[in-house]
């Protein structure tokens, strides 16, 4: 199974970077390979948490995939976390988790992902792993975009390592 985490710091609040992951809609005004997204189900749940069902279609050159996902938002925590439904995959999970700092908050993203066709299992891999280093840019970027600038430049660096 390929992993791939890394770590940003970001100077917005933890409920700020939460909002902006959550906002899975606008992924793909913004997320690199992300080419649709449609949201089947929103069901709030008792205890705070919102569980969304969700198809996002990924595409590079010729390749087209679309993905179904549980998404799990957990605002008081705050972490979304993402369960697969079906697509490509044979497997893949992935998490978002925002601590506080004094000057922000560290984004931590991690994913890990098997694919059943070797074949495009060697493909998605060569664009995923380009794909994954961009993610966090992607998203402090829209962070800047939607929240303002307070810092005037970015703080971020990506950590990434692979099990």
């Amino acid at each position: 199974m390929k992993t791939f985490r890394t770590q940003r710091p970001v100077p917005f609040s933890p409920r700020q970077m939460f909002d902006l992951v959550a906002d899975v809609d606008q992924y793909p005004r913004f997320l690199p390979l992300c080419e649709g997204m449609v949201v089947r189900s929103r069901q709030p749940q008792a205890d705070g948490t919102e569980v969304l069902i969700a198809d996002m279609t990924m595409g590079y050159k010729a390749i087209r995939e679309t993905i179904s996902s549980r998404v799990t938002l957990e605002p008081e925590l705050p972490r979304v976390r993402v369960t697969y439904l079906s697509g490509p995959f044979s497997r893949m999970e992935n998490e978002w988790t925002f601590t506080p700092t004094p000057a922000g908050c560290i984004v931590k993203f991690y994913i890990a992902y098997e694919v059943r066709n070797p074949l495009l299992g060697y493909l998605v891999s060569q664009v995923f792993d380009r794909a994954f280093k961009r993610f966090a840019a992607a998203f402090e970027a829209r962070a800047h975009d939607v929240y303002g600038s307070r810092h005037g430049v970015s703080i971020g660096q990506v950590a990434p390592s692979r099990s």
